[in-house]
């Protein structure tokens, strides 16, 4: 039972620090923009981050994502050691990333954890080679499909717009960002919320003794009778702790990384900053709707990058997006070969 809280605070950890950690990827652009103060900025970003949680309850149904994530490995060889490893691993390096100002994938460093422990474990039979795929898939799927979004949209709002007086534009695509944030902020939420909810449900699944529930990995909303929590009900602090938890991260901003993104992969205007928080927003929806948890992170900056290069291809500083993608690649091998070192190194002293 120690152990099972350890990895709940833990994971709560980890939740807080993905909120300021991809906080930038919400308001990096409308804080270069100066639409709102950094101040505003975080606390706009976080209420839409918690709002995100009723949106899931009530109108969605559903935490799908949160599923996807528990299934990345076999049910049957999840261990309490093995996701304490994989959470540790993953603070490291989101940590470590933060530091250096890198907007690296919290999602896909939570995920390499999780597995690379789980192989370390179990080996490669471990996991879900066909979850893992689709995930590790996306890592260039969710920047390609927000950039081409992003790209088209901003050749057709300037087309629309091409008549109109610049300074009104200006001005109303400033207050079209406060929309676009918010957006954005809501599929953050949505998104990476879940991630947490699928290692504490994946923990919650380890601690209990019921043969009946290995096997199959239900549905978050189906979740029922493990150990005491005979009902969703009973759950119900879980989604509502992770949703809180992040909006609390956010507030906290993600300073080193907002100058990444708001200026170092190209100069973002109004227009811009509009079409790439909703272009990035939808990116988002599309994946909640797939249930695939994919990078917030690799979403903007490749709308970003589509916005970028409507205006010419050198417009887009490339050397910066070659280390970004770099940084992204590397995310899950490293995270999971640090969470296997990590479980090596523990296992013997929890068990």
């Amino acid at each position: 039972m120690i152990l099972l809280i350890t990895i709940i605070v833990l994971a709560l950890v980890f939740d807080y620090i993905n909120g300021f950690h991809d906080a930038a990827n919400s308001i990096a652009t409308i804080v270069t923009t100066k639409v709102l103060t950094p101040f505003q900025a975080v606390l706009w970003a976080a209420f839409w981050n918690f709002a995100a949680f009723f949106i899931a309850k009530y109108l969605i149904g559903e935490f799908g994502i949160a599923s996807t994530v528990a299934k990345t490995v076999n049910a049957e060889m999840i261990t309490l050691p093995l996701i304490f490893s994989g959470i540790i691993a993953a603070i490291t390096w989101n940590l470590l990333t933060w530091w250096l100002g890198i907007p690296s994938s919290s999602s896909h460093t939570l995920i390499g954890g999780f597995a690379g422990a789980a192989i370390a474990a179990n080996g490669f039979m471990a996991i879900k080679g066909s979850v893992i795929i689709k995930i590790a898939s996306f890592i260039f799927l969710a920047p390609l499909i927000g950039m081409t979004i992003a790209f088209l949209m901003t050749i057709l709002v300037m087309y629309i717009c091409k008549n109109a007086n610049y300074i009104k534009t200006q001005i109303w695509f400033k207050r079209l960002q406060l929309v676009s944030s918010a957006l954005f902020s809501i599929g953050h939420g949505l998104n990476d919320s879940q991630k947490v909810m699928g290692i504490i449900g994946a923990a919650l699944i380890a601690a209990t003794v019921d043969p009946n529930i290995f096997g199959t990995m239900p549905d978050w909303m189906h979740m029922t009778q493990i150990k005491e929590m005979a009902t969703i009900d009973q759950l119900a602090w879980v989604p509502f702790a992770c949703f809180f938890v992040i909006s609390l991260g956010t507030m906290s901003g993600g300073w080193r990384i907002i100058k990444t993104m708001g200026t170092g992969i190209t100069k973002v205007t109004p227009l811009e900053g509009m079409v790439a928080e909703t272009a990035g927003a939808f990116t988002l929806y599309i994946t909640e709707f797939l249930k695939i948890p994919v990078s917030t992170t690799h979403t903007i900056t490749g709308a970003i990058i589509g916005v970028g290069a409507t205006k010419r291809l050198s417009a887009v500083r490339w050397g910066v997006t070659k280390k970004l993608l770099i940084a992204w690649i590397l995310t899950i091998p490293v995270s999971a070969l640090l969470a296997a070192l990590i479980y090596f190194a523990v296992s013997p002293l929890i068990y």
